[in-house]
């Protein structure tokens, strides 16, 4: 399937984010029940930008991307 720049932007366009700060333990068990859900009214959820920031707490954003179905 060929992806168009046009298509590209569509679907960027479509994203939300969500941003979480927890301690690392609760972070990391949040991250995990993120990443083990099915992909829900077509669109999957992504874990990026994990960052430790100086209180210790560490701060990660949720995407949520349509789906290719």
């Amino acid at each position: 399937m060929l992806i168009r720049p046009r298509d590209l932007a569509n679907q960027m366009a479509a994203t939300e984010e969500q941003l979480f700060g927890l301690p690392l333990e609760a972070a990391r068990c949040k991250a995990r029940e993120i990443i083990k859900q099915p992909p829900c009214h077509g669109f999957t959820s992504v874990v990026q930008k994990w960052r430790r920031l100086p209180d210790g707490q560490i701060e990660f954003a949720v995407w949520r991307l349509p789906g290719t179905d």
